[in-house]
């Protein structure tokens, strides 16, 4: 009898872990492994219409077990294909600060140029062009068929790179994803993030009133094996933009539809 408990517990934690490591299913915590690459590929619609679509690519390299860099860009198309732009082009690295048991937490940093170019506007372009700084973590509980992770961002905007003065924007991002596995091939996805700014005024000198954001996502994935997954996601948004003096808090009529590819290797 104690055989049989020890093999079961043994079994558990081999599954656990497995599923802490480099097992590329849309959970929030995972981290490719040493020498390993991955990919994630999306594509999706704005909340409230379809006439607006976003194709990213996310692509990463594990230099050691807890540390990776990634590069990402997006290309958006709006109005039914009668204006397009190259909207970003980011660069990224998290490490894995702590690694307990079922326990991870990672610190996180960032740089972005957006847009980068487009129907219209020229390349790089100082009317056109903002960059934005990215520092923060990202942390949570990593089970046998569920991980939640919670994670802080603090992200610092300007129309020039490396100007650090008042006249650049910071916000903040606070947000929870989580994820249940449904045997061996599905997961269960959720998340929701606020997005608020931290300025009394923006670049302009207007006054910001309420400019918090809401956003949340809901998704389903089939993963293929330990190395690949198709998701199909719904999201949608909320934010200062209601009423008459539009300071209300407002949801948007619809939501945005997107897929998504991973694969690591």
């Amino acid at each position: 009898m104690k055989k049989i408990a020890l093999t079961s517990l043994l079994a558990v934690f081999v599954v656990s872990g497995a599923h802490a490591a480099n097992v590329i299913d849309g959970n929030p915590l995972y981290m490719p492994g040493q020498n390993h690459f991955y990919s994630v590929t999306s594509l999706g619609s704005h909340s409230d219409h379809f006439s607006s679509w976003k194709l990213n690519e996310d692509f990463g390299y594990g230099i050691t077990d807890k540390l990776a860099i990634n590069v990402s860009t997006t290309v958006v198309d709006e109005k039914s294909f009668n204006q397009w732009g190259w909207d970003e082009m980011a660069f990224g690295a998290k490490f894995r600060a702590l690694d307990f048991g079922s326990w991870k937490a990672d610190l996180i940093g960032g740089y972005a140029v957006n847009p980068f170019w487009g129907n219209h506007q020229p390349w790089l372009d100082k009317d056109y062009t903002n960059y934005t700084w990215t520092a923060g973590m990202r942390g949570g509980y990593v089970g046998s068929f569920w991980t939640v992770a919670g994670h802080a961002l603090f992200n610092y905007e300007n129309s020039e790179s490396f100007n650090w003065n008042k006249d650049g924007i910071h916000t903040i991002a606070l947000g929870v994803d989580a994820q249940m596995l449904l045997g061996r091939h599905f997961a269960l996805l959720a998340g929701v993030e606020y997005t608020g700014v931290l300025d009394n005024a923006n670049a302009n000198g207007v006054k910001n009133k309420n400019e918090g954001k809401w956003t949340g996502e809901i998704g389903v994935n089939y993963n293929i094996d330990a190395t690949k997954y198709i998701g199909l996601y719904a999201n949608t948004e909320m934010d200062h933009k209601g009423g008459a003096n539009h300071d209300e808090w407002d949801v948007k009529d619809g939501f945005g539809f997107g897929a998504k590819f991973g694969i690591d290797f």
